[in-house]
């Protein structure tokens, strides 16, 4: 991982500290086009807590969801997605720890 290049998305950070990281504070859903446009074929992969989850979604920019779910029971929480979303199941794996991954495709 400290080998691939990566973004962080920050309106407060100005200096990244970890090898081939750059930050990105301007309007995200113009960052992830250049990110896409720049990256054309390759794998971009958003690692992140709800706020940028939904951020992402509402850009509409999202091509693929892998979501992997731990079997873990919370008296409280927040959702990851305010809106539905218009998903098309791919594929599911299941791991021996109980944990699941799905991956959808986005239909915008």
């Amino acid at each position: 991982m400290n080998e691939l290049p990566k973004v962080v998305f920050s309106n407060s950070l100005v200096v990244a500290d970890w090898g081939k990281t750059t930050i990105a504070a301007r309007d995200l859903a113009e960052a992830v086009t250049r990110l896409k446009q720049e990256r054309f074929g390759g794998y971009l992969l958003a690692h992140g807590g709800v706020r940028l989850a939904r951020s992402l979604v509402e850009t509409g920019l999202i091509d693929e969801y892998r979501l992997v779910v731990h079997p873990v029971v919370l008296g409280a929480g927040e959702r990851n997605f305010l809106a539905p979303l218009t998903i098309e199941p791919m594929s599911t794996i299941a791991f021996s720890g109980g944990a699941v991954a799905h991956v959808f495709v986005a239909h915008p």
